[in-house]
């Protein structure tokens, strides 16, 4: 039997490649203010039952980072319920950045390999992934708490189209443009410069804005290293609900 794979929603994996890759999502919860994280009960349970069907060959569970999300701490709590058989990453980010770190990790298991080396493959994905958010707006991170009231005057003030990191835990600003065309120079620069002279997999997830994503789309396929590959997926509606319409985010991963 083999080693489960465990995300919450906030990976943005499209239904179809989660199946693909036999990983397990547990659905965020969506509220009227936004989301609430996962209980440790809900994730106890969650992991419980991957365990039986992985014959206890053991869990890597990968979750929106604990500044994000109550949901770090419940998988901590609940993965304590299982001594060694459950390792859950501290990862860090969210959207395909994160889902490609569980798809590492879904593909050594695939290969009989065990706990250890599965959540070895999914480290080495976030130590060297990207992920970048262009805001079309800021209200719905600010109203979130994810940006700072600083950030958001400023790009409000200069009418800016913000392009942020993800990083650490943190959405951090990394360039201000004043218009969408620059803003998506700025960003092909940013993931080329991510990417270096190695062929990535560059994910971008994409709120009301599909048009947008696929100018977008074809500028980084003219400025990335041969054998690149990039997709476009509409962003998950946990992620949807911070990053608010006409954002495009943009998830790194070297192949």
């Amino acid at each position: 039997m083999a080693v489960r794979i465990v995300v919450d929603s906030t990976a943005g994996l499209p239904a179809q490649m989660a199946r693909e890759h036999g990983i397990e999502v547990a659905s965020m919860h969506l509220t009227g203010a936004g989301t609430a994280g996962l209980s440790a009960l809900e994730l106890c349970a969650c992991y419980a039952r991957q365990l039986e069907r992985g014959g206890d060959a053991g869990v890597v569970a990968l979750h929106a980072p604990k500044e994000f999300s109550s949901t770090w701490s419940s998988a901590v709590e609940a993965a304590a319920l299982f001594s060694d058989a459950v390792r859950v990453v501290d990862t860090g980010t969210v959207g395909l950045g994160l889902g490609a770190a569980a798809i590492a990790a879904a593909r050594a298991a695939a290969r009989g390999e065990e706990l250890e080396e599965c959540y070895a493959a999914a480290v080495e994905v976030l130590d060297t992934q990207s992920t970048f958010l262009y805001a079309h707006r800021l209200d719905e991170l600010r109203r979130s708490g994810r940006v700072s009231a600083g950030t958001v005057m400023i790009s409000t003030a200069l009418a800016t189209k913000p392009i942020m990191r993800v990083r650490e835990g943190r959405v951090e600003l990394a360039v201000k443009s004043r218009t969408q065309s620059r803003a998506f120079d700025r960003l092909t620069a940013l993931v080329a410069e991510a990417a270096g002279e190695r062929p990535v997999r560059v994910f971008l997830q994409e709120h009301e804005a599909r048009e947008a994503a696929r100018k977008l789309a074809a500028l980084l396929e003219e400025a990335l290293p041969q054998g690149s590959q990039v997709s476009v997926y509409p962003l998950t509606e946990v992620l949807a609900v911070h990053a608010g319409p006409g954002a495009i985010a943009v998830s790194v991963a070297h192949n």
